[in-house]
């Protein structure tokens, strides 16, 4: 679709302005005088994306954990076609062909969780678990066991309600894969996923060897990295080949084929202003309430042991519902490892050895998730030589 921002005109723009004022984001005076008015005014040809608007996308933008820019992209828009839908406006079913997002499928998740009959995250994708979930709550009730949410199952829904809500299964549930795992690294399986690819290069920074782009630099930390997990026992994946750079969506499902325990995602980032600065990590976390614990953790590990290594900024860790952290089926971080139109965040990125120092850091700091707190050391000490001998002796102890 063709993105929408500041200045433009025009139905798309009515349509944006309609369904925000419907959400809550935009006040009905921004859209029509009246409630009749607010709902014919999608129709209006000449709307405009003025400065209300545009606060509204990005209130809407950062309630529902997308990135912040005022524009209207497919993954924005895709976000309020999925905010717009009810619990019951339309019969929600598993298909492969066309699967359905939304939050009726949000609310759906959470009142089968509030029954005791959904575990996962509540992350408004209707797959293969909120169908067991589903069919499960069917055949216990006595409906048609057929995965189909219409009005009958609605109905059961509505009147056994929840006796007792709240608490976090899903996060439970992450957390007893990582205890069950144990702390040695000698088997995990982990997915690294290099940002851009083949001929997306990227930003090109210049250095003493000539100009190295993006592109060159997430390959290559990518690389350092799956060699110290490789010398640990671990088994690695890459997210993609040398020479192509699919979409987050792609990329998602290819991790997910490897029956991972992690994904790590490396990216850089840039900014019109040279003074943005700073390292950040990202885990998946929605509005409904939805957190990866184990990747808000892991992300917490990573980005304390890169600034304490590196003194890059310290730019916090986040919970978005990106496509790459929305999909994958483990728990997923994506670190940011700092700004390459920053003089000083350049420097360090384009230094082969720190490269090396990053790579330890986040290595590090997937033994620190595993340890589980038990015989740490404090951020920034532990070593790559110190892990790398105590996993030989753990195995030589096997």
């Amino acid at each position: 679709m063709h993105r929408l921002r500041h200045g433009d005109s025009g139905p798309a723009v009515a349509e944006v302005r309609s369904t925000l004022a419907s959400l809550g984001f935009l006040h009905a005076h921004a859209v029509g005088n009246d409630q009749s008015d607010a709902r014919e005014y999608w129709k209006d040809t000449e709307a405009s994306f003025d400065h209300p608007l545009d606060s509204a996308v990005r209130a809407f933008q950062q309630h529902r954990g997308l990135l912040v820019d005022g524009v209207v992209g497919p993954a924005t828009y895709r976000a309020l076609k999925e905010a717009s839908y009810r619990l019951g406006a339309r019969t929600l079913i598993y298909q492969l062909s066309a699967p359905l997002y939304g939050d009726d499928v949000a609310t759906l998740q959470r009142r089968l969780q509030d029954l005791g009959f959904y575990v996962h995250r509540v992350d408004g994708y209707f797959g293969p678990h909120t169908h067991e979930g589903l069919t499960a709550f069917q055949r216990e009730i006595g409906l048609a066991a057929d995965g189909i949410c219409g009005p009958d199952t609605l109905r059961s829904l509505e009147l056994l309600g929840a006796r007792v809500t709240g608490g976090n299964p899903h996060r439970i549930a992450e957390e007893e894969v990582v205890h069950r795992a144990g702390p040695q690294l000698t088997g995990k399986r982990i997915v690294i996923d290099p940002g851009l690819g083949g001929p997306d290069k990227g930003y090109s920074v210049p250095s003493e060897f000539g100009d190295v782009y993006e592109s060159e630099i997430l390959w290559d930390l990518a690389s350092r990295l799956e060699g110290r997990m490789a010398a640990t026992g671990m088994e690695t994946f890459l997210s993609r080949p040398w020479g192509a750079n699919p979409t987050d969506a792609e990329r998602a499902e290819t991790s997910n084929a490897f029956d991972a325990d992690l994904m790590i995602s490396l990216r850089c980032a840039t900014n019109p202003s040279p003074l943005a600065n700073g390292v950040a990590g990202f885990h998946f976390g929605n509005s409904h309430g939805s957190v990866s614990m184990i990747g808000q953790v892991l992300a917490g590990f990573i980005q304390r042991e890169v600034v304490a290594r590196t003194s890059l900024q310290d730019c916090r860790t986040h919970s978005r519902t990106w496509d790459l952290l929305r999909l994958t089926k483990m728990p997923t971080v994506q670190v940011d490892i700092g700004y390459l139109t920053n003089t000083y965040d350049a420097s360090i990125l384009t230094n082969p050895r720190m490269r090396d120092v990053i790579a330890e850091a986040i290595l590090i700091s997937v033994k620190r998730l595993y340890l589980l707190g038990q015989d740490d050391q404090p951020t920034g000490t532990y070593t790559f030589a110190e892990l790398l001998a105590e996993e030989l002796a753990a195995a030589d102890r096997i």
